[in-house]
């Protein structure tokens, strides 16, 4: 009987030992500041999306993102940036097509969608990226709206999607881009600053849908005792 309580209890240990390396492994997000001219954002990045997250980090230590603009802006929609052709751009010229000469297989998850705030992959249209690659650096952030039931039956039925219940709660109260989903990596969310999203948004802009005046952004990782207060 002794013999077999130390047996139990030794298969108990080793079952918590598991227990702990597998909880060690999962990485920890990532979070990161977005300065703008219009204000600041923090974000996080989603570790279940570790392609698209480690490269925009390889990205963001390198300062890579420093001094590039938020070149297309659409209310109720999204804000895009991340084109390198925009640092120190002239005045109206077109952007966007700027990148870096590789892209990221597309990341999706089905607890992960276009709510208001997410973090996006830009990338090349369906009929010349099938496949759905992300961009190497280009990025959107949601801002959105809010959708009725009835419309959101509407895009399940256009584009062959099912919105779940629970992401529908979130789009009718907060907003998004649901017609988005499982299309475009979405790796992060903003946590903070919502607020810079609206007004980045609602910037005067060119027929190209470039802001009047440039919004320039400035990304860098936090660490754990800088982003503890926004959780």
């Amino acid at each position: 009987m002794k013999n077999f309580f130390y047996l139990v209890f030794f298969f108990f240990l080793m079952s918590c030992n598991v227990l702990k390396s597998n909880k060690s492994t999962v990485p920890q997000n990532e979070y990161v500041k977005i300065e703008t001219d219009s204000g600041t954002m923090v974000a996080k990045l989603y570790n279940k999306t570790p392609l698209t997250t480690k490269n925009f980090v390889k990205l963001v230590k390198k300062h890579f993102y420093d001094g590039l603009l938020f070149h297309r802006v659409e209310k109720g929609f999204m804000i895009q940036g991340g084109d390198p052709d925009s640092r120190n751009a002239k005045p109206q010229q077109q952007l966007g097509n700027g990148g870096l000469k590789y892209t990221i297989h597309a990341e999706f998850d089905t607890s992960i969608f276009h709510q208001k705030g997410a973090m996006a992959m830009a990338r090349e249209t369906n009929d010349v990226n099938p496949e759905k690659a992300s961009s190497s650096c280009q990025f959107y952030i949601v801002e959105g709206r809010t959708f009725t039931d009835a419309e959101m039956n509407r895009m399940e039925e256009h584009f062959q999607i099912k919105i779940p219940e629970s992401h529908r709660e979130v789009y009718k109260t907060i907003g998004g881009a649901p017609f988005l989903d499982m299309n475009y990596t979405v790796f992060g969310q903003v946590i903070s600053g919502l607020n810079v999203i609206d007004k980045i948004a609602n910037a005067p802009k060119d027929k190209n849908n470039r802001p009047l005046h440039d919004i320039k952004m400035k990304i860098t990782l936090l660490k754990k005792n800088e982003y503890r207060k926004y959780l």
